[in-house]
C-alpha cells in the first residue's frame, strides 16, 4: 500500500492534444483584427506626420492577411478599402516613387481568389472531419455516467493528432451477468489499429450478453484476434486487456488481466495495485490453456474507486527517463470528485513529461448503489476525448 507523499510542485503545461489555429481551429481574434489594425495604424501615422511618409506599401499586406481569416467577400471589401486609401489625396500614399496602385490592386484581386479557394477547402475539411468523428465515435462511443450501480468516467487521448480513436479501448456494459467493463491496448497505435479495436469491442459487447463468465469472454476476444490474424498475412495481432465483472450490488468485483497493468484501488487516501494473477495477452491462441479459476475477486467498500490506465500513463517518462509515479500521485489527485480524476491525472502526466507519445486511456469506476435521479437521463456521458 502506498501512502500519499508530500505534494510536489509541478508547473502546468499546454495540452498538446488541443486543436490549435494551425490544426484547423478558427483563427484567434488578434489574427482577424490584423487587417483593420494595420490600416488604422497607417492612416493615423500618416495624418500625424508633418511630412509625407513612404509607408503606403504596408497597405499591400492587408488583402493577404485577410485571406487567413475571412471569406472572399470580406477580402474583396478590405482590398477595395486599400485601393481607396491609396487614392485619397490627404494621405499622400500614392505619390510617384511610393506605392504602385496597380500592383496593390493585383494583389487584392489575387487575395480574393485565394480566399475563395481556402474557404472551399475549409468547408470540405470540416465535412470530412465531421464524418470521421462520427465514424470514430461509432467505434468507441462515450461512456454513460452510470451503468447500473457503477459510476463511470473515461478519458481517451490518441497518440496520432487529429484522431479520436487509436490503439487503446475501453467500454462498460450491463448484461445478464451484471456490469462488465474492459480496458485494453492493441498492437500499434493510431488509425492503423482502429480495425483491431473495433473487432475487439464488437466481440466484447456480444460476449457481455451471452458469455456466462470472464474466462469465456477472454476466450471469445482471443479467438477474434486469432481469426483476424489468420486472414491477414504476417499480421500477428495481439492485445492486452483487463476485464471486470461487478456483482449485482457492486459489493465485489471479479478481475481478469491479460498482460495489462492491473486496476488500482483507491481507498481511504491510499492507492493499492490489486494483486491479480496475470493471464496471457489476447491473440496468442492460448485461450484453451487459461487457468481454470474465474479470476480475482476483490471486496469493495463504500467510497472505493477503481482506476485503470493504459501504458501510455504508466510508462510515460520525463527527460531524465523517470517513469511517471502513478501510485504516488493518485492519492493526491483523488481527493475530490472521482469523475474528474482522469483529467487531473492527464494534466499531472503532462507536467511530468511534457508530451505523451503513446495512446493514453484511463477508466475510473466508482461502485455504489443506483442513483434514482439519473435513471431518467441514462444518456449522460462522462468521456473526455481529443478536441
Amino acid at each position: 500500500m502506498v501512502k500519499p507523499p508530500a505534494l510536489l510542485s509541478r508547473s502546468p503545461r499546454r495540452d498538446p492534444y488541443r486543436r490549435g489555429w494551425l490544426r484547423g481551429a478558427p483563427p484567434p481574434r488578434w489574427v482577424r483584427a490584423l487587417p483593420v489594425a494595420l490600416a488604422a495604424v497607417v492612416c493615423v501615422v500618416t495624418l500625424l506626420s508633418p511630412s509625407p511618409l513612404d509607408i503606403g506599401f504596408l497597405l499591400g499586406a492587408i488583402p493577404p492577411l485577410a485571406v487567413l481569416s475571412y471569406g472572399p467577400l470580406t477580402t474583396a471589401l478590405l482590398g477595395g478599402v486599400v485601393v481607396v486609401l491609396l487614392s485619397v489625396p490627404a494621405f499622400q500614399l500614392d505619390h510617384p516613387g511610393n506605392t504602385d496602385l496597380e500592383t496593390v490592386t493585383f494583389v487584392a484581386v489575387l487575395s480574393v481568389l485565394l480566399s475563395y479557394v481556402r474557404s472551399r477547402r475549409d468547408a470540405q475539411l470540416d465535412l470530412a472531419r465531421t464524418v470521421a468523428e462520427a465514424a470514430q465515435r461509432a467505434v468507441v462511443p462515450p461512456l454513460p455516467e452510470r451503468v447500473g450501480p457503477v459510476r463511470c468516467a473515461g478519458l481517451y487521448r490518441a497518440a496520432q493528432r487529429g484522431t479520436l480513436v487509436g490503439g487503446d479501448f475501453f467500454d462498460v456494459r450491463r448484461g445478464p451477468g451484471g456490469v462488465r467493463a474492459v480496458i485494453g491496448d492493441v498492437q500499434g497505435h493510431g488509425l492503423a489499429a482502429v480495425s483491431t479495436v473495433a473487432a475487439l469491442l464488437g466481440s466484447f459487447r456480444e460476449a457481455v450478453l451471452d458469455r456466462p463468465g470472464l474466462p469465456e469472454m477472454v476466450a471469445a476476444l482471443d479467438r477474434r484476434l486469432v481469426v483476424d490474424s489468420a486472414e491477414v498475412r504476417h499480421a500477428e495481432l495481439f492485445a492486452t486487456a483487463v476485464l471486470l465483472e461487478f456483482s449485482g450490488d457492486a459489493g465485489s468485483v471479479r478481475i481478469v488481466t491479460c498482460g495489462h497493468p492491473p486496476p488500482i484501488l483507491l481507498r481511504e487516501g491510499a492507492a493499492t495495485e490489486i494483486a491479480v494473477i496475470p493471464w496471457t495477452p489476447l491473440g496468442l491462441g492460448l485461450s484453451d490453456a487459461l487457468p481454470p479459476h474465474d479470476g480475482h475477486i476483490e471486496r469493495l467498500l463504500p467510497g472505493d474507486v477503481l482506476f485503470l490506465a493504459s501504458d501510455g500513463v504508466t510508462e510515460a517518462r520525463n527527460t531524465d527517463g523517470t517513469f511517471y509515479p502513478l501510485l504516488d500521485r493518485l492519492p493526491l489527485l483523488a481527493d475530490r470528485d472521482p469523475a474528474a480524476l482522469a483529467d487531473r491525472v492527464l494534466a499531472d502526466v503532462l507536467a511530468h513529461c511534457g508530451t505523451i507519445r503513446d495512446d493514453v486511456t484511463m477508466l475510473v469506476l466508482t461502485p455504489g448503489p443506483p442513483d434514482p435521479d439519473r435513471r431518467a437521463d441514462p444518456d449522460r456521458t462522462r468521456t473526455t476525448r481529443a478536441p
